[in-house]
Order: structure tokens, then C-alpha cells, then sequence
């Protein structure tokens, strides 16, 4: 009876060994040198997916050698990376629609070129063909970040409006902001909801007043919707602070000072002299004084 060893150098010399075949009578497993992984965040609004493979240094000098420089790359292992959004972008500054995108990147010493593609499913980069980009930026390389033995894609810095797609290997690491429409998108679901005339909660005039107030959008909106949160929920800190933030836009320095230093009274009573609210009051009203 054949052993596996001596059934791979048989099959090996002949050309008919693969690993399918061997694999179909088998229950063995073994690990991929390059693990698939999934990210899946909410920008705004927006959800975004990365679907990649993980590869790891093992040792090995990777940009400028095992991945030279100037040519197109995978961003990953095995199938080009992907990239799904189900709403309008602004990758890198450039006006991308919904859809699922290859990431390919041309590693450079400097700088490197970030690209999606609309040609999303290939393997590798053997196929890419640059007419069918549909962004193309140029960014610059932090070649002394940490060391991370394995590739790592992702997003952080996120805000309402944007955040930064990351590509970190070995010591390099590129950054690619990506900008979302809330407002657009929020606004007029705002609007609708509170000129219905029907009572809301106090969460939902709070959150539309801290919407407006942080978008510029109208403040004297923002101050009745907080009002009719506070309302509610008279002791709310939280919700005076903003009402103190909001009359401060407003040019009311009165009931700014007053809100804060009410908000200060409630926070201090639930979270001690400690209380955050209370540094970000005493700030306010040191403006105004």
C-alpha cells in the first residue's frame, strides 16, 4: 500500500497529482498561508465591505522586493481585494457611484497610486486593465509605521461625514480619505418628521438638534428641538450642554451661561466633580465671560 508521501512523488513525477484530487478522499485541512477576512463598517450612513487575503512578512523584505515598486498589485493575496459601498462616495476626493470595486495600488517609495476598479472580480492583478478605473489617487507612504507582520486593511477617524481606508504591511502604511453625504441623505427625513405636528421623543428632538448643531445647518431649529427634548427630560446634562453650545452660535451668552451652569448642577450630582461636562461647561462659559 502506497504511502501519501510515496503517492505525491508518484503523482508528482507523472503530472496527474493535485492536491482536489487527493482532497476528495481525505478529511484533512490545513491552513491557508493567506486567511480570507471580511471588514465591514458604517460610515455615516453608508456601509462599506473589504473582502481580502491576509498575507503575512515570514520574514520576508516585501516592498521594494517581494512587491516591487511601480507595478500593480493586488492589495492582498490570491482574488483582488473588493470594495463595497451601497451609497455615493468621495474616494480621496474623487466622485465614486455605489457599487462592489477591485482595490488594485501601485506601491511606490514615496508615494503610492490607490485605484478601484469596476472589473471587480479577477484573480490577482494579471487581468487589470487601467480603462476600467474608476478612481485613481495619489497618496503619500508613512514607511515608518509599527511593524505588522500581517496585512491589515480597514477604516478609523470616523465621523458623520468621513473616515480613512488604511493599508498597513510590514513597516509601510497609506492612508485614503473617504468622504459620505449625510446631510443630504438626513436632512429632509429630519425636516419631514418634525413638521408632521405629532410629539416626539426626547431622544429624536435631541439627536436632530445635535444634527443641525453640528452640521451648521440652522440653529434656531436646533433650539427649539432641544427645548422640547429638555421638556422632556429637564435634568438631562447632556442635553443642556448642547442647548448651552447651540445659544452660544446664537449670540445668546445668557442662556448659554445659564444652560451650562445648569448642566454642570446635574452632571457633577450623577458623575461627580469629575464630570466631563463639567470641564466642557466651565470652557463655555469661560468664552463668554
Amino acid at each position: 500500500m502506497l504511502t501519501l508521501r510515496a503517492l505525491i512523488a508518484s503523482a508528482t513525477l507523472t503530472g496527474s497529482f493535485s492536491i482536489n484530487t487527493f482532497a476528495q478522499g481525505s478529511a484533512l485541512e490545513f491552513p491557508a498561508a493567506s486567511p480570507t477576512a471580511v471588514v465591514q463598517q458604517r460610515v455615516g450612513l453608508t456601509n462599506f465591505e473589504i473582502s481580502y487575503s491576509r498575507p503575512s512578512v515570514k520574514g520576508r523584505e516585501i516592498f521594494g522586493s517581494l512587491q516591487a515598486f511601480g507595478e500593480v498589485w493586488r492589495t492582498g493575496a490570491n482574488a483582488a481585494t473588493k470594495v463595497t459601498f451601497d451609497s455615493d462616495i468621495r474616494f480621496g476626493g474623487q466622485a465614486v457611484e455605489a457599487g462592489t470595486y477591485a482595490l488594485f495600488t501601485i506601491p511606490g517609495e514615496s508615494q503610492w497610486t490607490v485605484i478601484l476598479n469596476r472589473e471587480a472580480e479577477q484573480w490577482g492583478s494579471f487581468g487589470y486593465d487601467q480603462s476600467s478605473d474608476v478612481a485613481r489617487i495619489e497618496v503619500p507612504v508613512d514607511d515608518d509605521a509599527p511593524f505588522r507582520e500581517t496585512l491589515m486593511i480597514g477604516f478609523d477617524e470616523l465621523r458623520d461625514e468621513s473616515a480613512e481606508l488604511f493599508i498597513v504591511w510590514e513597516t509601510t502604511e497609506v492612508r485614503v480619505p473617504v468622504a459620505v453625504d449625510v446631510v443630504t441623505r438626513l436632512q429632509p427625513e429630519i425636516e419631514a418628521t418634525m413638521s408632521t405636528g405629532e410629539p416626539q421623543r426626547d431622544y429624536v428632538y435631541f439627536q436632530a438638534a445635535s444634527f443641525y448643531f453640528d452640521h451648521g445647518i440652522d440653529f434656531d431649529k436646533a433650539a427649539d428641538w432641544v427645548d422640547l427634548a429638555l421638556d422632556q427630560n429637564p435634568n438631562a446634562y447632556w442635553m443642556l450642554h448642547l442647548k448651552a453650545k447651540i445659544h452660544e452660535q446664537l449670540g445668546n451668552e445668557d442662556i448659554a451661561i445659564s444652560a451650562a451652569e445648569a448642566s454642570t448642577t446635574h452632571a457633577v450630582s450623577r458623575e461627580g466633580p469629575g464630570s466631563g461636562y463639567k470641564v466642557m461647561n466651565d470652557a463655555l462659559i469661560a468664552r463668554l465671560r
